[in-house]
């Protein structure tokens, strides 16, 4: 049995207390799948199995406070928490993180929530490391948490019949989306990199 399939059967016999624990640890930067328990979670609800705003509440509670976690994490751990994530999760993720919230501030970290949900781990640890605002950060967070669980929520309560098809076109479209991101995030930096002045061009010449 995967970890998806145990995750599934746990939902169904405990309810939407799964979704807190299995959401938290997936915003810290664990492997889970968050968004397909979201879209199960909301065929229970069109079964009549599970509440609607039951499962709204604890599923955005747990995401927000995993998220908050995973940005104090770099906000305190400094360092040790950054060469851990390289270490685990390679360089040139968390750096790709950095340049997205230097780049795109809120908005980025908002997009993130919801949009490209692979980079949101490293944006929270990105986030803490940069000394990013946490009330800004709490601000974005909790909008983009909420809309990616109501989402997810209800498109699995909309399409009950269809959430193993559904789960799939959406973790295509995300992962391409999160490809692209990170081909542009390159682009840029090497474009930067060649319109850089040389330092020859930067020396002085005599005075003129």
């Amino acid at each position: 049995m995967s970890l998806s399939d145990y995750l599934l059967g746990t939902l169904g016999l405990y309810g939407p207390s799964v979704l807190f624990v299995v959401l938290l640890v997936g915003a810290i930067g664990l492997p889970s799948p968050g968004s397909l328990l979201l879209l199960v979670a909301g065929s229970f609800v069109e079964q009549g199995e599970m509440s609607l705003w039951q499962v709204l509440a604890l599923a955005c509670a747990g995401s927000v406070i995993g998220d908050q976690i995973g940005y104090a994490l770099g906000r305190w751990g400094g360092r040790r928490v950054r060469s851990r994530f390289d270490r685990w999760f390679g360089e040139q993720r968390l750096k790709s993180a950095e340049e997205w919230l230097k780049r795109w501030g809120g908005g980025g970290i908002f997009l993130s929530r919801w949009l490209l949900t692979p980079l949101g781990p490293f944006v929270n640890i990105a986030s803490g490391l940069t000394g990013y605002s946490w009330p800004r950060f709490l601000l974005y967070d909790l909008l983009g948490e909420a809309l990616w669980v109501a989402l997810y929520v209800l498109l699995g309560k909309f399409f009950s019949d269809s959430v193993e098809e559904l789960s799939d076109t959406l973790g295509d479209f995300t992962w391409a989306a999160v490809s692209l991101l990170v081909a542009a995030l390159l682009g840029w930096s090497l474009w930067r990199q060649l319109r850089a002045p040389s330092p020859k061009e930067l020396k002085p010449t005599n005075g003129y």
